[in-house]
């Protein structure tokens, strides 16, 4: 598992009645592949994971994997509403072929530190699988502290953490406080060139299931010490990437994919497509950008 690179937060994506369209979602995997992305994070927050049924999870898994085809590696959300139901995701995930779990808190409740200790160290227990905790304290309420990380140095297969709150000084304590046993990941698309020049090895991105060229370049601009090109991409990019800290965040990436023609906008209820003014204003942004993009070299 090299954790290095650009991994889309990619969606899943739903037919007309809202079944999950299998060839849909893994002709957005493959060309996502094909426009040279590191490796994929499937059933996070894009992939609307608490929006599919536990059945339908292995499927989109299975699809997945069978699109990957070992070309790069493919990351699976756990976040489940209980720790068995989380376990017992986690061993099927490594049965069927997942090359490493993003691993949520338990959806809904707020542990104790004690408690969120116990769910990730029994995560961690149904399978060898290398893991990459989430910590989006925004999203869901939930902060992973130093002090949790301090707990879990001795559990080995914990090796990562996508960084998804926008305090990016997270980046340095945690490298001052851990030195190199934790690989960060940056996870929110508008402090994503901060957390990289920080220290983050590679981003989890929302954006990039839109714009899958330009966030390849802009990492490999900051990889190869091209800061003027890293930060005219960036800077091109800002204005969709906030869209990733807003709460319709899923609506706005899959219509945004959408209008690229990289995918449909349908999202299972209770999230509705955008519509009105909103939407007005996304797809605006959308065609200014895909009309500005930054030319490829």
């Amino acid at each position: 598992m090299q954790w290095t690179g650009v991994f889309p937060a990619a969606t899943t994506q739903f037919a007309p009645d809202l079944s999950i369209d299998f060839a849909a979602t893994q002709k957005v995997l493959d060309n996502l592949i094909g426009d040279g992305v590191h490796g994929l994070t499937i059933m996070g927050t894009c992939g609307e994971n608490n929006s599919l049924e536990p059945d339908e999870k292995l499927k989109v898994l299975a699809a997945s994997c069978e699109t990957a085809k070992g070309r790069v590696p493919v990351i699976v959300g756990v976040s489940e509403l209980t720790t068995p139901r989380a376990v017992k995701f986690a061993a099927d995930a490594a049965r069927i072929g997942a090359d490493a779990l993003m691993v949520l808190p338990a959806m809904v409740y707020v542990p104790k530190e004690a408690e969120l200790v116990a769910h990730l160290k029994a995560v961690a227990a149904a399978s060898d699988l290398p893991i990459m905790l989430y910590n989006n304290p925004t999203a869901y309420r939930v902060n992973i502290s130093m002090d949790v990380l301090r707990e879990l140095t001795d559990v080995e297969t914990i090796v990562a953490v996508k960084e998804s709150s926008a305090n990016t000084r997270r980046y340095t304590d945690v490298v001052n406080a851990f030195g190199d046993r934790y690989i960060m990941m940056a996870g929110l698309d508008d402090v994503a060139f901060e957390g990289l020049t920080l220290g983050a090895a590679g981003w989890i991105s929302g954006l990039t299931s839109a714009f899958p060229q330009e966030s390849v370049e802009l990492v490999e601009a900051l990889q190869k010490g091209n800061m003027a090109r890293a930060l005219e991409i960036y800077r091109w990019f800002m204005p969709l990437l906030h869209l990733d800290a807003e709460h319709d965040l899923v609506q706005s990436i899959k219509l945004a994919e959408q209008i690229m023609g990289r995918g449909n906008e349908r999202v299972r209820m209770p999230r509705m497509p955008l519509t009105g003014a909103r939407r007005a204003e996304v797809t605006a942004m959308v065609e200014k950008a895909a009309a500005t993009r930054p030319s490829a070299r």
